[in-house]
């Protein structure tokens, strides 16, 4: 990507988002394009049309999504198909459209099968049945990594799709009814520690294992693949390393402070038990993760701390 040339940040107040367009900041790149949900619903194909028209964009980071947690997921999920396709859909046909040079496609490794073999690799896809607490936003990923790989090949765009594994950091979602699992529990961690809380609830049993990456390490990422890859198979962005949520919530209990105790409400569910991305397509590529898990969590706590008064709920994903 040239400095100079038009970049647009589509989520741009979102965890990934945000992290992307900090780092394209810090990169000296100066020609740097972003609406808020309000300024451009991009669910609305008129105005997507219209603002793609107008700008002359040159390359798109498509980070902007309906995101959450178990909860949100499982009581919303009309919500989270329809805004997702929506959105990835009228993003990347404008960008065909308008003729933009490359784009990059977020999409989840929740895309995966419940039961994909460990490490997951890329070819995994579509070979097995989905978790079923997040089903419907994994088909709306799954049909936008399929629709950049579909206009490369019919239109020769140069759209690329990245899978990333479970995010956090600055500007995260702190609400405890629809965030995931990490920024749940350093805020249930946080709060109880304020309030001499004696317990924290966690859902599950704590066994099921997850792989955790700090955003802005995505966002080097995202800015890699865009200046180095031009392949048409999707790439995997991860550390490569899990844990189990009970040791996530004991490193959480470390940058906190909380002294108590945790208690495991095994009457709700523990998803899948397990997701750790196989990243060797993304190493061989000539990128690996920076950050360790506790410098990411003390970073993500300092943030969340200075932040608490209004904690981020989320909306700005879009």
């Amino acid at each position: 990507m040239e400095k100079h040339a038009c970049i647009y940040v589509a989520g741009h107040r979102g965890l990934a988002g945000s992290a992307i367009l900090r780092k394209l900041q810090s990169e000296g790149y100066t020609n740097l394009v972003y609406r808020t949900s309000s300024e451009l619903d991009l669910r609305n194909q008129t105005e997507v049309d219209a603002f793609f028209q107008s700008s002359s964009i040159d390359y798109v980071f498509l980070a902007a999504a309906k995101v959450g947690g178990i909860t949100a997921n499982n009581e919303y999920p009309a919500d989270f198909i329809r805004d997702n396709l929506f959105i990835q859909t009228n993003v990347i046909d404008a960008a065909y459209k308008y003729n933009v040079k490359k784009l990059l496609f977020l999409g989840s490794t929740c895309i995966y099968p419940k039961h994909a073999p460990q490490p997951i690799k890329e070819e995994a896809l579509l070979t097995g049945a989905l978790e079923a607490t997040n089903e419907p936003y994994a088909i709306a990923k799954i049909a936008g990594l399929k629709m950049c790989e579909s206009y490369n090949r019919q239109y020769g765009t140069r759209f690329i799709a990245a899978m990333p594994t479970n995010l956090y950091g600055k500007n995260d979602n702190f609400d405890l009814e629809t965030s995931h699992v990490l920024p749940a529990l350093m805020r249930k961690c946080h709060e109880a520690k304020v309030n001499g809380d004696a317990n924290v609830e966690i859902w599950g049993t704590g066994e099921p294992r997850r792989e955790f990456m700090y955003a802005d390490d995505l966002a080097d990422a995202c800015v890699f693949l865009m200046n180095e890859y031009d392949g048409t198979d999707m790439v995997n962005i991860g550390t490569g390393r899990d844990l189990s949520i009970r040791e996530l919530a004991e490193a959480l209990k470390a940058v906190t402070g909380f002294d108590g105790e945790f208690v495991f409400n095994t009457s709700k569910p523990d998803g899948t038990f397990r997701k750790r991305t196989d990243v060797t397509r993304l190493h061989s590529l000539g990128w690996q993760a920076k950050t360790t898990l506790n410098e990411g969590l003390q970073t993500t706590y300092d943030w969340y701390t200075s932040h608490a008064a209004q904690p981020n709920k989320g909306a700005a994903s879009l």
